[in-house]
């Protein structure tokens, strides 16, 4: 089974960035992180990371026609306006989880909104970087959810 974990902006610069809001630790940390959950998990996992917003539906919509079973999206700065982004999202039926290494709901008021959110069947927020290998569970208890017909 093939999932696709998408960073969007400034993703790359963690442990650089802001480290009160997103941590110490950097993208290579958050890379073998998520590599560890694949291999406990036998799961094939990609990583996409851009900064521009064309290549992040470029990459949705490959998705749609590579196999990739689930999607895990931080679409970063791009959740609060890119309706491009949500309508790529929408465009597919695999599960998708929106993630969110802040809390941002406790953040400024434009951060509280996730234009993207709605085109997702969940969001994680707040957990830090331990919110991907949650997020990437959930998605694989979707899948398989309707690979059994049933709801979660």
């Amino acid at each position: 089974m093939k999932l696709l974990v998408i960073n969007g902006p400034n993703i790359n610069f963690l442990g650089i960035r802001e480290r009160t809001v997103y941590g110490n630790e950097d993208y290579d940390y958050l890379l073998k992180l998520i590599a560890d959950k694949g291999t406990k998990t036998g799961t094939e996992i990609e990583v996409f990371q851009s900064n521009h917003e064309g290549a992040i539906i470029d990459r949705i919509q490959e998705a749609y026609f590579d196999g990739t079973a689930g999607i895990v999206i931080n679409p970063g700065a791009y959740t609060h306006y890119s309706y491009a982004i949500r309508d790529a999202l929408a465009s597919i039926t695999v599960p998708k989880i929106e993630i969110h290494i802040s809390d941002i709901t406790k953040r400024e008021a434009f951060r509280q909104v996730s234009v993207t959110k709605e085109a997702c069947d969940a969001q994680i927020y707040g957990r830090g970087l331990s919110g991907y290998p949650d997020a990437i569970d959930l998605c694989l208890q979707l899948i398989k959810a309707r690979c059994e017909g049933m709801e979660v």
